[in-house]
């Protein structure tokens, strides 16, 4: 059995070529060839570009300014007053709408939230420890003259702040602010570094431009209602509870090209689009204080309670460039594909045409000793010869023949 598994071992199979002269098979097998040609020429190389190699680890630094006046609450605020940060990051805020809790001090006052009403002491000190309210729960109930309902007592900034004064209007001017945009990226596979406006251009021009998708596609200058209406949205229906906004820089760079068409393109959305309809978190707010103190060293502070549009800058990259082993890697993958040609027409030869005991008896054939021994003459002085049991192969429709050293 050893003897066998070795000689097994020791074998050499080839293929056997038959011609099949059938429209139908020919069709097929042509049409698939096309299919994956296609395939790889249409979408491999040309599409995907195959046969470059891709940077995708893109470096980037954004740098954003805000321009604009507006009104709001009888006061005109300036980009000091409602951009935050101010130091000009990719992530900004712009303020809309500001809720004011003015002079407020350290000491103890009632709480606003009607979560915290009371009857009795206990019915306050079963709030000890929360986090919801605006300061130090103290444990007492404080009534105001004969009312027999009354709030619980905080220790904490008093008076204590009360947000929910919708009297206050949004500032909408906040549409005609700009938003200007410097972007520097560099792909370090090929060092290759790029800003996303032509350095020809003049601060003139900059100043002057507005972004447009078509008619001022480089233009580093976006109007905040344009921004608004790229994403289907109104200044109204962000300006009063605050919102999220994405701003895309994408840069897809083919570098077998000019350098210069290796452009940005922007892109819009709304990034909170799927709590815009919730009753509970919508929109987008945060709070700030601006403290001071009087000269008997007492310290107050003013609250703001800000709604504003939030502004996210967004740099994604992806850079390609010829190289020599992905293209013959996928050129490889191209050749070896076209085989299945084959693999598709023997399955339908095989089992659904008719004739196909004959296309088997063609691709699988029997040689049997007698005729082997009969096509080779025996001479003594042969040192090989054939060892007697021809083995038939099934497998790709070989033939197996084995040969071994016999005595003279």
């Amino acid at each position: 059995m050893l003897w066998g598994c070795i000689t097994d071992f020791f074998t050499y199979e080839t293929t056997k070529s038959v011609v099949v002269k059938s429209w139908s098979v020919g069709i097929v097998n042509r049409f698939v060839q096309l299919l994956i040609i296609t395939y790889f020429v249409g979408w491999v190389f040309i599409y995907e570009k195959a046969y470059q190699v891709s940077d995708t680890g893109i470096e980037s630094s954004v740098m954003t300014k805000v321009k604009g006046y507006g009104y709001h609450h009888n006061r005109v605020m300036d980009v000091a007053d409602y951009v935050f940060p101010q130091q000009g990051a990719a992530v900004f805020c712009i303020v809309t709408k500001l809720i004011l809790t003015e002079n407020q001090f350290q000491g103890k006052c009632a709480e606003s939230v009607k979560k915290f009403s009371c009857n009795t002491d206990e019915d306050c000190a079963k709030h000890y420890g929360a986090y919801l309210s605006n300061g130090v729960i103290t444990g007492v109930c404080l009534k105001e003259g004969n009312d027999s309902t009354g709030q619980c007592e905080i220790e904490g900034w008093c008076p204590a702040e009360t947000d929910t004064n919708t009297t206050i209007e949004p500032m909408l001017d906040v549409k005609n602010f700009t938003i200007f945009i410097k972007n520097s990226i560099r792909f370090p596979l090929f060092n290759v570094i790029r800003g996303n406006f032509p350095s020809t251009m003049t601060s003139a021009e900059i100043k002057s431009c507005t972004y447009h998708p078509e008619k001022r596609p480089f233009c580093p200058i976006f109007r905040v209602g344009d921004v608004l209406n790229f994403t289907r949205q109104t200044v109204e229906d962000l300006a009063n509870k605050g919102g999220e906004i994405g701003i895309n820089i994408e840069w897809k760079c083919n570098l077998d090209l000019n350098i210069e068409k290796c452009v940005p393109r922007y892109s819009f959305t709304r990034l909170d689009a799927p709590f815009a309809k919730n009753a509970v978190s919508k929109g987008f707010n945060f709070r700030f204080a601006k403290y001071f103190k009087m000269e008997n060293g007492t310290e107050f502070r003013t609250l703001h309670k800000a709604f504003a549009i939030r502004f996210d800058v967004m740099v994604t990259g992806k850079a390609g460039k010829f190289d020599t082993i992905p293209t013959i890697i996928n050129l490889v993958a191209a050749f070896t594909s076209i085989g299945l040609g084959t693999v598709i027409c023997d399955v339908i030869l095989l089992n659904f045409l008719k004739g196909a005991e004959q296309y088997k008896a063609k691709k699988f054939e029997e040689v049997s000793e007698a005729q082997i021994e009969a096509s080779l003459p025996q001479s003594p002085e042969t040192p090989l010869s054939l060892k007697t049991g021809i083995k038939s192969s099934y497998d790709s429709g070989a033939i197996s023949l084995s040969t071994f050293d016999q005595p003279i």
